[in-house]
């Protein structure tokens, strides 16, 4: 079985431990709970006919007051970048945390989750935002934790990328 460690970046309450919790436990709740330091969760995953076990490493989110530390990014195959549809400032925190990443453990599969799908009413994150990032390379996924709506895909994408097999 392969072995592999995921870490879930993005900013303060963009939906990193709901997606998580949707992903490995299929369950969704609106109670906020603040992720101190970090959770690790572990879940087992058939990708192009291998066995791979996820580390899954959700890393308390940054704001102006705490920044991530980069020690908690060693040995990650993969990043699931995670920003919050209605707050566009999320974005932003999203791709620095990819480029503090990438200067820590250098070029790392990683995607970009849109979360908060379910409220796309609200968001804030403009269609062209999401083009021009998607011409500069960055691979989106607008996901919704509540709904569960991509966040299989979002998970499998990843670790097939991690793993070096063709995405489905």
């Amino acid at each position: 079985m392969i072995q592999k460690k995921l870490c879930m970046l993005g900013a303060f309450a963009v939906g990193k431990t709901s997606l998580v919790r949707r992903f490995v436990q299929s369950l969704f709740t609106d109670k906020y709970l603040t992720t101190v330091g970090v959770k690790i969760d572990k879940k087992q995953v058939v990708c192009a006919d291998k066995e791979v076990a996820l580390l899954l490493w959700d890393l308390y989110g940054e704001d102006e007051f705490q920044r991530v530390q980069t020690s908690y990014l060693r040995g990650a195959s993969g990043l699931l970048l995670v920003a919050d549809g209605t707050r566009s400032a999320t974005v932003d925190k999203a791709i620095e945390l990819r480029d503090r990443a990438a200067s820590a453990l250098g070029p790392i599969p990683h995607l970009l989750l849109l979360n908060k799908w379910d409220l796309a009413a609200d968001w804030e994150v403009s269609e062209e935002r999401i083009t021009t990032l998607t011409q500069q390379g960055w691979q989106i996924l607008r996901t919704s934790a509540k709904s569960g709506e991509h966040v299989e895909q979002a998970f499998q994408q990843l670790t097939a990328q991690m793993i070096g097999a063709p995405s489905k």
